[in-house]
């Protein structure tokens, strides 16, 4: 979850793409240059332990778009996939 969150903050599509599970990936992502995130507040975890195959993450990351501040609150799903954790969606 980290990992994509920073992913967000140096803007890598292709990172994101990568971590996304297969079945749920959009066919490409484009950022919005004009976002700039300023911290992320991991609110609740759960699952996704050594042996898990599947983790739940509710988060809430802070953003400035246009001078003004937002946020955007998510819980995502996340599966473990050939060893390597895979965003599938959010709820």
């Amino acid at each position: 979850m980290r990992s994509r969150y920073s992913a967000f903050v140096v803007g890598d599509p292709a990172y994101l793409l990568a971590t996304w599970h297969p079945s749920t990936r959009p066919p490409a992502l484009e950022l919005d240059p004009g976002v700039r995130w300023l911290g992320l507040d991991v609110l609740r975890t759960e699952g996704g332990g050594l042996l898990a195959a599947e983790g739940t993450v509710e988060f809430t990351a802070h953003r400035i778009a246009g001078g003004e501040r937002g946020e955007q609150h998510e819980v995502s799903r996340f599966v473990r996939e050939d060893g390597a954790w895979r965003y599938l969606d959010a709820e």
